[in-house]
């Protein structure tokens, strides 16, 4: 496959940053879009000049570092995908590729397509530990948890804070990660203690990050690599707004 790319380049977030062309040949159908880029970077270290900065990690889907934005969609046109998982097949010979990364205040560029997420990091401390005894582990009979609460807890939990949510929304809102983290402990019993003050302080964690306002686009949904439902945000809404009417004055 012959492949045009567009990629993004900047040097830090303070630079400007723009797009510069590249073109590559011989590109095998069979490899991951993160592939492609080494055979970019190669390829251009060769040529003495700078690789393009991008991140990854476990290339198996799982990590969420993959954060790049391919033709204007966050992690790339195949739905449920992270961008390691991609494949070249899904593009035709030939084709023109945009890469950048992903866009939000609140995830500053640090170099060419790779973002600082950090901010994510931080919603998820400030949700704090859970209540539970440590120490051997009790019969699983003693915490008794219906299946459909257990199956929505994992739905939630498949959550890996990869950003596309953020990406993907136009007013670059974090509340699907958000929900996610606070649902995925509010269906279990280990998670009720502080099932108030988590939803309380990794909503104001999100808001002091710099993240935009939720408007029901459900653009969140449909880029996110393993279809985490918005349904989420509804239950995050309600847990917010009873924690708030229990909270003590000042």
């Amino acid at each position: 496959m012959k492949i045009n790319l567009h990629v993004w380049r900047q040097k830090n977030a303070n630079a400007k940053g723009h797009f510069e062309e590249y073109n590559l040949n011989d590109i095998s159908e069979d490899m991951s879009f993160l592939e492609m880029f080494d055979v970019l970077n190669e390829q251009l270290i060769r040529d003495g000049k700078e690789p393009v900065a991008f991140e990854h990690d476990c290339r198996e889907g799982i990590c969420g570092a993959c954060s790049m934005t391919i033709n204007g969609t966050p992690h790339g046109p195949e739905k449920a995908t992270t961008t390691c998982q991609l494949h070249m097949r899904k593009f035709k010979d030939g084709e023109t590729i945009y890469v950048e990364p992903f866009r939000a205040k609140a995830f500053p560029v640090i170099r060419d397509l790779m973002v600082d997420r950090s901010a994510f990091d931080r919603i998820i401390q400030s949700g704090g530990y859970i209540g539970v005894n440590t120490g051997n582990a009790q019969d699983a009979h003693n915490l008794p948890i219906a299946k459909e609460n257990a199956d929505l807890a994992m739905d939630a939990a498949a959550c890996i804070g990869c950003g596309a949510c953020v990406a993907a929304c136009p007013n670059s809102a974090a509340m699907l990660f958000v929900s996610a983290k606070v649902s995925q402990f509010s269906y279990l019993p280990q998670g009720q203690p502080e099932r108030k003050r988590r939803a309380l302080a990794m909503v104001q964690t999100m808001d002091d990050e710099g993240f935009g306002n939720c408007r029901n686009y459900y653009e969140c949904e449909a880029a996110c690599p393993k279809e985490v439902s918005v349904k989420f945000i509804a239950r995050l809404n309600r847990d917010f707004f009873k924690a708030s009417l229990s909270k003590p004055k000042d």
